[in-house]
């Protein structure tokens, strides 16, 4: 399994750098993982503009999903468009925030449908997506959030989407391979709860979970890089890095 980051600066995109965004390959299959802003122009640097297979977002703020309303003027107005709608497991609502975001008025709004582009797939239960068995759980942000298990041939990757720590994370990191985690701030007893993890909170996790190699993504701008890795690496003995935009991590790789 190929890990492959479009984009990685937490919460808005940076200088140079897009939003959350990754690609996970086996198989043949291409499977998108979050679409925030500036991930759909990186998608098209790494691979053609139509070669995703399936698309999962883990909930509905700008910053994991926005390039979504770009994706739909592509696959709706290219010459040579796709053929099919592309499957999208998202939060409950993910078709009407798509129509918001993208018309700009209620007489538009309501003549959009969307399903001859997308075909919205609800999360909450296991899911096979092509040669992925995805498995989510609801964790802690204040809107609809998921965290992810993506599992392949005997290896498995966790996300932790956007997140503080909680049980539900615990669960899908338990033995992975691979724990992709956010690391917004670095830690402080002040630090608003249900929202993020600190470095500290995400080398907890892959430490608790027992996950074999721990990668950081999702730090904003204004927080320093170098800071959240060394808390994360003080609470995780394990191979811990911070993931880079354009970086390619195998998954199961010693």
């Amino acid at each position: 399994m190929l890990l492959t980051v479009l984009g990685c600066s937490g919460s808005i995109p940076g200088p140079g750098a897009a939003a959350s965004g990754y690609l996970v390959e086996a198989d043949g299959f291409t499977l998108a993982l979050e679409f925030g802003n500036g991930v759909l122009s990186r998608f098209q640097e790494e691979r053609s503009l139509f070669s995703m297979d399936a698309l999962v977002l883990s909930h509905l703020h700008p910053d994991h999903c926005i390039d979504v309303s770009s994706l739909y003027v592509a696959r709706k107005y290219h010459p040579l468009p796709p053929s099919g709608p592309l499957p999208v497991y998202a939060p409950a609502e993910a078709h009407s925030r798509f129509v918001a975001a993208y018309a700009p008025n209620e007489a538009e709004r309501s003549s959009l449908d969307f399903s001859d582009v997308f075909s919205f797939r609800e999360l909450g239960s296991p899911v096979r997506i092509g040669p992925f068995t995805v498995d989510s759980a609801v964790v802690a942000h204040p809107c609809e959030t998921y965290g992810f298990r993506i599992s392949c041939g005997g290896v498995s990757l966790a996300y932790t989407g956007d997140s503080g720590p909680c049980a539900a994370l615990d669960s899908l990191a338990s033995g992975v391979d691979v724990l992709l985690s956010e690391a917004s701030w670095t830690h402080a007893p002040d630090r608003q709860p249900g929202l993020h993890m600190s470095g500290r909170e995400a080398g907890e996790l892959a430490s608790r979970s027992g996950a074999r190699r721990l990668l950081i993504t999702h730090v904003p701008p204004w927080t320093s890089r170098d800071d959240v890795l060394e808390e994360a690496k003080a609470a995780f003995d394990g191979p811990c890095e911070l993931v880079v935009q354009g970086g390619r991590y195998e998954v199961g790789e010693n």
